[in-house]
């Protein structure tokens, strides 16, 4: 790799770690080529994608924002996982690490300077994704709505079956 592919590699590895909500760092060492492919395709459907690193380009990148630690994490055959939304791509990587055991999860970069133990990016996974939580908010938004049309309806509907009562006794 010449100058130029460094560079551009490290300005594609400072956009990564800029537009990311979370870079979560792992381990692949002893993954098959399907097993990767596998992975890859669950981030996709997530939102998210998984890309291996050199470190010493990933630390460049990175900066020194994430200081010691941050760097720390970038030692062996590393590869990124990452998205827009801070969740999908720690979820996805902490279930596939449970279903594999050649694949770890080291840890994460929240923002571009908070460094996340393999305990803080577990957690991470368990919290509802952005989507998530916009669906349970317009259920909460639409929920009071539906209850005060039910109110307004039900003397309406109370009537009406009133005047079908009568209109039926006196048919009879």
């Amino acid at each position: 790799m010449d100058r130029a592919q460094k560079a551009e590699s490290i300005e594609t590895l400072k956009g990564v770690f800029a537009d990311s909500g979370a870079v979560v760092v792992t381990h692949y060492m002893g993954l098959t080529v399907a097993e990767m492919t596998d992975l890859r395709g669950r981030l996709r459907k997530e939102g998210a994608s998984l890309k291996v690193v050199k470190n010493t380009l990933a630390t460049k990148a990175l900066d020194g924002a994430a200081g010691e630690k941050g760097d720390a994490l970038f030692v062996g055959p590393v590869a990124i996982a990452y998205g827009p939304d801070p969740v999908s791509a720690a979820k996805v990587a902490v279930a596939y690490a449970k279903e594999n055991d050649k694949f770890t999860v080291v840890g994460g970069i929240l923002g571009q300077s908070t460094v996340l133990t393999e305990d803080a990016v577990k957690s991470l996974a368990t919290l509802p994704s952005l989507d998530q939580i916009r669906g349970q908010l317009i259920g909460l938004i639409q929920a009071p709505a539906t209850k005060v049309a039910g109110v307004l309806a039900a003397p309406a509907g109370q009537l009406a079956r009133v005047f079908n009562a009568y209109a039926t006794k006196d048919a009879a």
